[in-house]
């Protein structure tokens, strides 16, 4: 057979892979590899029995194809003869057997032959084996060429065991070449996508050119639009097969031998099942299979080969389809004829060889493996899930997986769940603080543009302002004591002053004032606002200093201001037996003082506006609104950050308040200024 396979006989189309592993899962030699979440069949691997061809819902893996390598055999002035696997008749049971071999004729083949007298020579070989073999030497039947390819690659030292004889298809090709010469060129066709590796076996060289699949013949006949009832009716070429015809059916090959499996000797085991042949042959290479004979398939029997088409014809319909075609040949069959034929091509060489292409690796140790499943999350015992979501069976055959390059620690389901979850929790926690920062930054924004706006308001209005004072105490020194005017004079006064010191306040709140920063000892500073503040003897105070380093160089006069304004607020939000709480700690790089209450707490709706100039909650001249403006103020002209916790439902928890203000424990001289900044 001359065909590239740089791909392989199976291969996968990466854009219509997804990560379902459900090839990695199916496949008995694991012969998958999956990369970048994309499984890709591993040529050397790979021992072509098509499971994950048959389970890959998208058609990610696909056969070779050999359809453009059988039309140019078709071209050539060399005879073409097509053998057809007895299978045939469960795939194409709706068109007559002599329209079928006419449409293959019209195809252009020269010859049609049934496998199924190859598969009778070779029943014939088995049972001769057995009669003519001590009871000591077991044999694994060699029909199927997936089990071939799985014990030269993951038994080789089973090979001495794999019975010396061809398969159906090599055995009618022999035949064939005996009847027409050795120029001619053969195509075989049938189920089984294992049947295009044995193809290029290089021990059965030249014996096939080119295997094509049901589903590739069905291609080629409605490509050509050759139609059952435009084809000649034409027998099968001679010599024709007999019971042969059963081979594609699990324990066909003892039926057409007249072996029979004795359960109670074990002396003859058949096993058709892509699940348990594995096991199967690892307890034959082990002795605790004990059979003179392995016959055994690497799927449930060729009529479920992956190369047959898709008809949703169940397994039973199938092997019936089988039966009543075996039993309709043999009841027209010439026996004495195929008893001759039998006779005549008894004599073929029927032998063949096997090589060691062994693909086992060597596992590591324990250590190894406790270190890649550590990192899947897997510590102990009953972290193993062994849920099999990642095409294997247990944990710790995916964590030898995963050493051997052919998997990857994102197959593990748990596993990406749980970093997944993790994934969420992160980005969650990273949303709710960009939030916090867009909050942040619109308060700071909308603060900078109120402080804009109320420094020039400020600048505006001391001008006039200091006129009127001027006048109002002008007009206070020409009126006599006592007087109606002395005392409007005094009251004009007295309210352009308060005018100014509000002024004053919005100019602290703009940031126009200058900050005087020297080395200064935080604890005192909570020390001195206290004493500015008048105390009710009901509230308890207490104060929790930093012992290590204190020192933070900022305007103490500014802080005070600061300190007295919070501890002012907090004594008017609390009732009596309040607990005012001042909290001065130190890091590295910052000094912050928190002051905290039990009080009535802020509203929620209201958290947003609290620095906002002259917003108050308390009662009409009782508070100007602009304390913690200025303080907000004063905090950013330090380089410094402020914090305001509350909360003033009970439902929710105890009420009170917290201001913290964090200061920078040292300046930073900017190079391009010379002024100091924070």
């Amino acid at each position: 057979m001359r065909l590239s396979v740089n791909e392989g006989t199976i291969f996968t189309i990466p854009e219509r892979c997804r990560k379902c592993y459900t090839c990695v899962r199916t496949c008995p030699a694991k012969a998958i590899r999956v990369i970048d979440g994309q499984a890709k069949v591993i040529k050397d691997r790979c021992i072509g029995c098509g499971n994950c061809v048959r389970v890959c819902s998208r058609k990610a893996k696909q056969v070779l194809d050999s359809t453009a390598y059988c039309r140019s055999l078709l071209e050539r002035e060399e005879p073409v003869a097509a053998i057809v696997a007895p299978s045939a008749a469960a795939e194409f049971h709706e068109i007559d057997r002599e329209r079928f071999v006419g449409m293959l004729l019209k195809l252009g083949f020269d010859r049609v032959n049934e496998v199924a007298f190859g598969a009778d020579l070779v029943a014939i070989k088995y049972r001769e084996l057995l009669q003519n073999t001590k009871k000591s030497k077991p044999y694994i039947a060699t029909t199927c060429p997936a089990i071939i390819n799985y014990v030269e690659r993951y038994h080789p030292e089973l090979i001495d065991s794999l019975a010396p004889i061809v398969s159906p298809m090599v055995a009618t090709a022999r035949v064939v070449r005996a009847i027409c010469g050795p120029d001619i060129k053969i195509v075989f066709i049938g189920p089984c996508t294992a049947k295009k590796c044995e193809g290029f076996d290089e021990d059965l060289e030249n014996e096939v050119n080119c295997v094509l699949t049901f589903v590739e013949l069905k291609q080629m006949l409605a490509e050509s639009k050759i139609e059952p009832d435009r084809a000649n009716k034409m027998d099968f070429a001679p010599p024709w097969g007999g019971t042969g015809s059963l081979f594609p059916v699990g324990g066909g090959l003892l039926q057409a031998a007249e072996i029979k499996e004795d359960l109670m000797s074990e002396d003859i085991i058949s096993i058709n099942d892509r699940l348990h042949f594995v096991e199967a042959l690892k307890s034959f290479g082990d002795g605790s299979l004990k059979a003179r004979l392995l016959e055994i398939l690497a799927c449930e029997g060729c009529i479920m080969g992956a190369g047959m088409s898709d008809d949703n014809a169940s397994q039973f319909s199938r092997r019936h389809r089988i039966g009543t075609y075996t039993r309709k040949r043999l009841e027209k069959m010439d026996h004495q004829r195929w008893k001759d034929d039998i006779e005549k091509f008894s004599k073929l060489d029927l032998s063949r060889k096997y090589r060691n292409h062994d693909q086992r690796q060597e596992n590591p140790n324990e250590e190894v493996i406790h270190m890649i499943m550590s990192e899947m999350g897997k510590f102990s015992q009953e972290d193993e899930l062994n849920c099999g979501a990642c095409g294997y069976e247990t944990c710790r055959e995916h964590a030898l997986a995963i050493f051997h390059n052919l998997a990857e620690s994102e197959m593990c389901l748990p596993f990406t769940i749980g970093e997944l979850e993790k994934a969420i929790g992160e980005l969650e926690h990273s949303n709710k603080k960009l939030s916090s920062i867009q909050e942040a930054l619109m308060h700071a924004e909308r603060l900078a543009s109120m402080g804009q706006l109320a420094a020039g308001i400020a600048h505006e209005i001391n001008n006039p302002l200091g006129v009127i004072l001027m006048y109002a105490h002008l007009m206070q020194d020409s009126c006599e004591d006592d007087t109606r005017a002395k005392e409007d004079a005094s009251i004009i006064a007295s309210q352009a002053d308060r005018c100014k010191k509000i002024v004053s306040g919005l100019l602290n709140f703009a940031r126009e004032n200058k900050v005087m920063k020297t080395p200064t000892d935080m604890n005192m500073l909570v020390s001195d606002a206290l004493r500015l503040v008048q105390t009710p003897y009901e509230t308890t105070v207490r104060i929790s200093k930093c012992n290590e380093n204190p020192i933070a160089e900022v305007d103490g006069d500014q802080i005070i201001q600061i300190l007295t304004n919070f501890i002012s607020n907090a004594l008017a939000a609390m009732e009596k037996d309040g607990i005012l709480e001042i909290t001065v700690l130190g890091s590295e790089e910052k000094v912050s003082i928190a002051v905290k209450d039990n009080g009535k707490g802020i509203l929620k709706e209201n958290m947003n506006r609290v620095f906002e100039p002259f917003f108050t909650t308390k009662q009409l001249g009782k508070g100007t609104g602009l304390g913690l403006a200025v303080t907000y103020g004063i905090v950013k002209m330090h380089s410094g950050d402020i914090k305001v916790e509350s909360n003033a439902d009970p439902a929710e928890g105890p009420t009170g308040t917290t201001f913290t203000v964090t200061f920078p424990r040292h300046t930073v001289k900017d190079t391009n200024s010379s002024q100091y900044i924070s």
